[in-house]
């Protein structure tokens, strides 16, 4: 019977995988089949919702089953929206720009650079509006910077300030016999004190109130000036939750006007010039880019290479996902035979990690520097290890709300005495040397936690001593400024991390002129190949592993699993961002 049961399963199981198979390439052929063709009609509006994911690095798959299954859809380069914001002005098919993001899947930075783009837009003489049903703050933020803001009556506008939350898991813990050995350099260095401690430490509240309360300034000074208002007047509305209701948010003047989107139409048609019984023209961002509008034309033969270095860093060889040591430095001496390159950017967006894949990136820059002109451009984060690999630039430049720094260096390994000795289990260990050496199931000794210690301690030494060249400042006021803590762009200027503050295609100019070349286009690395197994193993049908997880537990418990996942996961000392940021 259970031979038959199995048999029976395994002809399921076969037909149901057959079925799928045969579903794919009836996709495939109709996807490739399709040639419909995307026009920007006259009096057209484009709309920015940005509901795919914002990032710097997103290069469009030439796979069909990554357009079947929706993985060229689901993210969005930052690089293209800056390009057709740009296009956008001179096109003149389009008269206006309407934003109606509900939620912005980008990070602060690149939030900001989008909107100082549409602050560049709006000098065209063409119109920005904005529309939501409701406004969360970092959507506020940049739908602030329309002529004019739009909500629906019954919807909601937050604006009460940042606030930024961590779990700490010390109870826990004690409390099942599981804890994580932690051993660090730097007092700023929190990325694992959610497991040292059962509430923040002084020092971690220190810095995490100064790079929340920088960011904060620069929303404020941001929306002071494209709502007329003054900082004190924004702070005191945040204060009071004078956007509780959509009354309050137009009797305050953070909204103009609460409407419907039939009504919100009216006024697009009237600034359009469309008859009220005609049809809105309306085209989103991702088909105006699909027109090519996403790329600046440039027939120019000199290259400014752009190498994107974009999520956490792991020995191995990276992804889009990942930043890996092999594919990083792959690019980089390719870059550096390539004679119409004359100049790199490296664009940094990571928390950090690996401090071995961290120092080898290191070097293969400082090798590329005596041949080509390197400078960095910091997104989102370029903390820890991402300062690491950015440190020896000739330049760098960061966007004022990036999160930077975090010159520090931790470990940490499992224990599991508490839980052993709760359920009975004793482990006996038989060595051949008296070497410090390390066991789940037993107490941390001193001599194996000197051991790590100092292996730490000559890391952090290294990772110093790196700044301390890269920057041209003494060993002892890097190490004022490291200790693990993080700063924002702006607080990375006036401290000597960070040399300017600017955007992408700023560090592409300053990029151009240290190569001394005026008339050059831009190309992109890594060069990523996905074969049909990866795109299968990214989307089981049809639904990511992420998305599975999310649905079976919710998003707030996932973030736990996440956090818990990665300490886990990590091999070696690591340099990375001392904490998980979650800004609300």
């Amino acid at each position: 019977m259970k031979f038959l049961r199995n048999l029976l399963a395994a002809i399921l199981g076969t037909l149901i995988a057959l079925f799928l198979i045969l579903m794919i390439f009836v996709g495939i052929g109709a996807a490739m089949g399709d040639d419909k063709k995307i026009e920007v009609k006259p009096n057209a509006v484009l709309t920015l919702k940005l509901e795919a994911a914002v990032k710097d690095y997103a290069p469009k798959s030439d796979n069909p089953l990554d357009e079947l299954l929706g993985e060229n859809d689901s993210k969005i380069a930052l690089a293209k929206i800056i390009n057709a914001i740009e296009n956008a002005k001179t096109d003149d098919n389009i008269k206006g720009i309407s934003i109606e993001a509900l939620n912005l899947n980008a990070g602060i930075a690149q939030v900001q650079a989008i909107r100082n783009k549409l602050v560049d837009f709006k000098e065209s003489g063409k119109f920005i509006t904005a529309y939501a049903d409701v406004f969360t703050q970092k959507n506020y933020y940049l739908s602030s910077v329309a002529d004019s803001i739009f909500v629906n009556p019954v919807g909601m506008v937050d604006f009460h300030g940042l606030t930024s939350e961590r779990m700490y898991f010390k109870d826990f813990q004690d409390k099942y016999g599981v804890k994580m050995e932690v051993i660090r350099h730097g007092k700023y260095k929190s990325a694992m004190e959610g497991f040292i401690a059962n509430e923040m430490s002084d020092a971690n509240r220190e810095q995490t109130e100064s790079f929340l309360n920088s960011i904060w300034d620069e929303f404020l000074a941001d929306i002071a000036i494209s709502r007329n208002k003054t900082v004190a007047e924004l702070n005191k509305i945040a204060d009071e939750l004078g956007t509780r209701s959509t009354r309050l948010a137009v009797t305050n003047g953070m909204i103009d006007k609460a409407i419907y989107s039939d009504e919100y139409e009216v006024i697009l048609k009237s600034k359009t010039g469309t008859e009220s019984d005609d049809k809105l023209q309306k085209i989103s961002f991702q088909d105006y880019i699909s027109t090519g509008k996403g790329r600046i034309k440039n027939t120019a033969s000199d290259k400014i290479a752009i190498l994107y270095a974009q999520g956490e860093i792991k020995y191995g060889k990276g992804d889009e996902t990942y930043i890996g040591q092999e594919s990083i430095n792959k690019a980089l001496k390719k870059l550096r035979k390539d004679k119409k390159v004359k100049a790199i950017v490296l664009r940094i967006n990571s928390p950090g990690g690996s401090a071995l894949a961290s120092d080898l990136i290191w070097r293969e820059i400082e090798l590329t520097k005596k041949e080509k002109p390197v400078v960095v451009s910091m997104g989102n984060l370029a903390a820890s290890g991402g300062y690491y690999i950015a440190c020896n630039a000739d330049k760098i430049y960061a966007e004022p709300t990036t999160i930077t720094g975090s010159i520090g260096v931790f470990g940490a390994i499992p224990n599991l005495t508490g839980i052993a000795e709760k359920m009975g289990i004793n482990a006996e260990q038989v060595s051949t040397n008296k070497g410090a050496s390390y066991s789940a199931f037993e107490p941390l000794t001193q001599e194996f936690h000197d051991y790590i210690k100092g292996s730490i301690d000559d890391i952090y030494v290294t990772f110093v001593n790196h700044v301390s060249e890269g920057r041209n400042m003494s060993f002892e006021a890097v190490d004022a400024i490291a200790q693990g803590r993080v700063w924002t762009g702006k607080e990375a200027i006036e401290n000597g991390l960070v040399d300017e503050l600017g955007n992408l295609n700023d560090a592409i100019a300053h990029a151009a002129s240290l190569a001394e070349v005026t008339d050059y286009k831009t190309t992109e690395y890594p060069r990523y190949k996905k074969n049909i197994k990866d795109a299968f193993k990214a989307n089981p049908f049809m639904q990511t592993k992420e998305e599975m997880i999310i649905e079976e537990i919710g998003a707030d418990n996932y973030r736990v699993y996440k956090e818990l996942q990665s300490f886990a996961t990590m091999k070696g000392a690591q340099t990375r961002m001392p904490f998980t940021l979650e800004i609300k």
